[in-house]
Parts: structure tokens; C-alpha cells; sequence
């Protein structure tokens, strides 16, 4: 059982930057392939970045490659999400996942509740 808590959305203005936290509970944290998804009003749930728990293998949607930077700090049991240069398409409520480590596909079986992101142009 993994339990999952975003923080870190907010207001800011096309680009402007924002650090999202996804804090887990438990001592498995290693054993998860985590992730960032998010959803705009309207719109389906949409991949953004993933990362297994020892923090390689990193994969990030086309959309966010090169503004978005996945991290891990496996102490804390937390998951990082550095978002630059933000655009107000970017805007969502994001979420944090966790699939164990070796599903395949992965298998989102955690869910947070979710912190949102709104950007202004």
C-alpha cells in the first residue's frame, strides 16, 4: 500500500517555473515506477514524465521534453517534478502515480489527490 500527497501547484505567469512534490508514505518507494500525470478541464488524463524508484530510466511526454525535469530523493520518499518556462497550456491538475516497479505496461494501481497548476500569458 503506497499513499500519495501532491503539493506545490499555484498561479504564476507564462514562464515562470514550479517545483511539484509527490510524497509518499511507506518504506517501498523504491520497489514503484513513479509518475506525473495531468488533466485540463475538458480534456483526457495525460502522461507527462516517469522515472523507476532507483530514478533511472526517465521518460517524459513529447509536450514537456525539455522544460519538465523528473526527480527522486529515495531518503524523503518523494518524487520531483521541476517545471520551466511554463506556458498556459501547461495548465492542469497534475498528479503523482505509482505502478510497481516491473508491471508491464505499467500498472497505476496509486493515485494522489491532486495539486493544481494554472499559468497566466
Amino acid at each position: 500500500q503506497v499513499e500519495l500527497v501532491e503539493s506545490g501547484g499555484g498561479l504564476v505567469q507564462a514562464g515562470d517555473s514550479l517545483r511539484l512534490i509527490c510524497a509518499a508514505s511507506g518504506r517501498t518507494f523504491t520497489m514503484y515506477r513513479m509518475s506525473w500525470f495531468r488533466q485540463a478541464p475538458g480534456k483526457e488524463r495525460e502522461f507527462v514524465a516517469a522515472l523507476r524508484g532507483n530514478g533511472d530510466n526517465i521518460v517524459y511526454a513529447d509536450s514537456v521534453k525539455g522544460r519538465f525535469t523528473i526527480s527522486i530523493d529515495n531518503a524523503k520518499n518523494t518524487v520531483y517534478l521541476q517545471m520551466n518556462s511554463l506556458q498556459p497550456e501547461d495548465t492542469a491538475v497534475y498528479y503523482c502515480a505509482a505502478a510497481p516497479r516491473f508491471s508491464s505496461p505499467p500498472r497505476y494501481d496509486y493515485w494522489g489527490q491532486g495539486t493544481q497548476v494554472t499559468v497566466s500569458s
